[in-house]
């Protein structure tokens, strides 16, 4: 009964966000686009996304509705922006057979750096995991020592073809931080090293009757503990957008998504708002 209970409050706090959200969103893009240009190249863009579940990479993060919000500022190639999650419920973590941890309330606060030239994007990410039960105590954000580190700093390539060939592609690894290799007994993030995880990602965006349809394939070359034991296809599915029109200075970009990750045996479906 209380799981219902978790999820009922969750839902109705989740609608709630929802109707204000939608209507100061809507506001501020009939009158400012949702941007504050500073010149002709040069801009700010704010929003959020409110999501059913935080998926990446083929896992589920925080096992609850999230609000993730977004704030960049971008001049020519050049991006420098925040991205976080925040989970609307508790959620709680199998620690072994006999015990479940509480962890809270999943949050994640992110900083990144890229610059984009004819289609190539080189991206520097920081993924940073505040204490979900305390965000005071624990794991500092201004802690960047090699073996206490709460941050993991991964380095990124990606290229999108033109809209005649709109295949897009990606390639990260992690090389620093919270992302250790194999202990003695052979389980990955117990080591002393860096594991330099990767990850690859394929995917083809294009449109079907004023729909946003894009399939994608990811997959590791080798065992992490961020994405799975062993190589393979860790994240593979489809996502299909459309843009609502709400009024006629307002539309509100709605996206669905079907996941799967073949390694973990899992499978997920998705629904989101852009605000």
């Amino acid at each position: 009964m209380k799981r219902h209970s978790t999820l009922s409050k969750s839902l109705v706090l989740t609608g709630l966000l929802l109707l204000l959200l939608t209507h100061g969103f809507a506001q501020l893009q009939d009158e400012n686009k949702m941007e504050e240009k500073t010149g002709s190249t040069a801009a700010f863009s704010v929003g959020a996304d409110l999501v059913s579940r935080y998926l990446w990479r083929g896992a589920d993060y925080g096992n609850s509705p999230a609000i993730q919000p977004a704030l960049a500022f971008s001049v020519e190639g050049f991006k420098a922006g925040f991205w976080g999650s925040y989970g609307l419920g508790q959620y709680s973590k199998q620690i072994n057979d006999t015990t479940v941890a509480n962890m809270g309330h999943y949050s994640e606060f992110d900083f990144y750096l890229s610059y984009t030239w004819k289609g190539f994007t080189v991206m520097a990410y920081d993924y940073f995991f505040p204490n979900s039960l305390n965000p005071n105590s624990g794991n500092k954000y201004f802690n960047f020592k090699k073996n206490t580190t709460g941050h993991t700093l991964e380095v990124c390539l990606s290229w999108a073809g033109p809209e005649k060939f709109p295949l897009q592609l990606y390639a990260g690894t992690l090389v620093y931080g919270a992302d250790k290799d194999k202990d003695s007994a052979g389980v990955y993030g117990m080591g002393s090293g860096n594991n330099f995880s990767t990850y690859f990602e394929a995917a083809y965006q294009f449109n079907i009757k004023g729909f946003g349809v894009k399939p994608f394939v990811g997959g590791i070359p080798f065992g992490s503990a961020w994405y799975g034991p062993y190589g393979g296809v860790i994240n593979t599915g489809l996502t299909v957008s459309k843009s609502i029109v709400v009024t006629r200075d307002f539309s509100l970009p709605v996206f669905g998504s079907v996941i799967a990750n073949p390694q973990a045996e899992s499978v997920f479906l998705v629904f989101g708002i852009s605000l």
